[in-house]
């Protein structure tokens, strides 16, 4: 057996941390969950997810022709195509206006469908090497006065993909394109309008990812759209995909650090993982919940959650502890708890005979929390505004009028007395409290129990600062 030590040094040494703003992934990192092989098929126009879930990662992966190389092993469709961005999270003004220059041309009257087919065009015209004006409003009036010409372009374009090529142009972060809902509805369904436009040409695709309470609202009301929802595909994590993930990146540490954990796994397993394109693979059925998954995970931190049984097993105790009330778990949640367990128990447990120690473990949910918090506070950024020290203190599940008592207090006015930014808010704010109970419960943050009082999943409740009774503890 591997000295737990080393172990744990080894464990710290992986890349644990995933990539974040569109940054490529890693090498040795690209796990791809069986169920978003769909999501990654050029087919897929429509692609919904939750926060976290990895929109911004394959949106950064597909972009890397070294990592859809990789993805092409999976999604062999890939392998053929020429991958542009057409909106993300990083600006890129001459490609794709931001949401300040999507407000001067809507305010111009502009319509957004013909944003999104200049935001084409200009993707066309780089491969082409052909001229476009400058400026935006000068690509939409040149579009305006020379109709034959964009069609001509569209249609000549094939040629320039090369033999048995398409280009497939992807579509991220569109919440950051406008500052309220109802602009951000124009401009999506605009978006999804140039989509269905582009299917009249067979070399070219899109792929659009799209958050959940987006797709939610009235965004397809528009002819045809339906053309565009039969592909839509969704982005989840199921517990075996996150212990995958995990010994994906286990196997991939660097040096002699890798060297263990491959030991460890090659005396668990019975077999050493296969190097493959550079990197260590994961065979099939360690992508699977089974016992051999189980065994690799009781490895490192044993059978139970305490000196027995009744305490849960670590294989499915964290897991279950870094849900939402929807029962979505974010891939960074996970590895930032393994991550802040195995520096728990090398700082408390140096002697322990596991790499993990339960109670690190434990400690390792309050660390999630602490980053999911933040995660979720990057897209809604009101979520802090009501949740972050106003219900610390309070223990759930509780009747909806305790947490309505703590809003009243901070805002006697109601949720649309809060302080705001630029950023989307509650989108049902309008309705009062009840308006922002739902928005909560949607985003996965609150639940509606059977007897109508109001809980929180520990991923957000140990972040904000609440309480329940034998739960974790928040820290502080």
């Amino acid at each position: 057996m591997s000295d737990p030590r080393t172990l744990r040094r080894a464990i710290l040494a992986a890349p644990l941390e995933t990539s974040s703003f569109g940054e490529p992934p890693r090498p040795g990192t690209l796990y791809v969950p069986p169920a978003h092989e769909k999501a990654l098929r050029p087919e897929a126009n429509l692609v919904v997810g939750g926060r976290g879930v990895g929109k911004s990662f394959w949106t950064a992966a597909l972009k890397s022709p070294e990592l859809r190389r990789q993805i092409g092993s999976t999604v062999t469709a890939l392998d053929r195509a020429d991958v542009h961005v057409g909106f993300s999270l990083e600006g890129d003004i001459d490609r794709y206006p931001d949401a300040a220059t999507f407000a001067h041309l809507l305010a111009q009257g502009t319509d957004p469908y013909d944003i999104w087919r200049a935001v084409i065009l200009k993707w066309l015209a780089e491969k082409s090497a052909l001229p476009l004006p400058e400026t935006w409003a000068g690509r939409l009036a040149w579009m305006q006065a020379h109709p034959e010409e964009v069609a001509r372009r569209v249609q000549s374009s094939q040629q320039a993909f090369g033999p048995d090529m398409f280009g497939l142009i992807v579509f991220d972060a569109l919440d950051r394109s406008a500052h309220d809902w109802r602009t951000m509805d124009a401009i999506v369904r605009g978006l999804l309008r140039a989509v269905l436009w582009l299917k009249s040409f067979p070399w070219l695709r899109a792929k659009v990812f799209l958050r959940s309470d987006q797709e939610e609202r009235t965004i397809t009301d528009f002819p045809d759209a339906s053309k565009l929802l039969v592909t839509k595909a969704e982005l989840s994590w199921a517990p075996h995909d996150l212990h995958g993930m995990l010994w994906l990146r286990l196997i991939n540490a660097p040096d002699t650090h890798g060297e263990c954990l491959r030991t460890l796994y090659r005396n668990t397993v019975g077999n050493p993982p296969v190097s493959r394109d550079g990197s260590f693979q994961l065979p099939d059925p360690l992508k699977r919940a089974g016992p051999t998954q189980r065994a690799l995970f009781e490895a490192l931190a044993g059978p139970w959650m305490g000196k027995d049984k009744r305490r849960g097993v670590p294989y499915t105790w964290a897991i279950g502890h870094l849900a939402d009330s929807r029962g979505q778990i974010s891939p960074r949640s996970f590895l930032a708890a393994i991550a802040q367990a195995t520096e728990d128990s090398q700082e408390r447990y140096d002697d322990y005979p596991l790499a993990l120690h339960y109670e690190s473990i434990k400690r390792g949910i309050q660390k999630a929390s602490d980053i999911r918090v933040a995660e979720i506070a990057e897209d809604y950024p009101w979520v802090r505004t009501f949740l972050d020290g106003r219900l610390r203190g309070l223990n759930v599940p509780c009747e909806f009028e305790r947490i309505v008592d703590r809003w009243q207090q901070a805002f006697p006015e109601g949720p649309g007395s809060a302080p705001t930014d630029d950023r989307l808010p509650p989108q049902h704010a309008e309705r009062g409290w009840a308006g922002l109970r739902d928005d909560l419960i949607r985003l996965g943050v609150l639940e509606l129990k059977k007897d109508s009082r109001i809980d929180m999943p520990d991923l957000y409740r140990v972040g904000f600062g609440l309480g329940r009774k034998g739960g974790v503890k928040p820290k502080g």
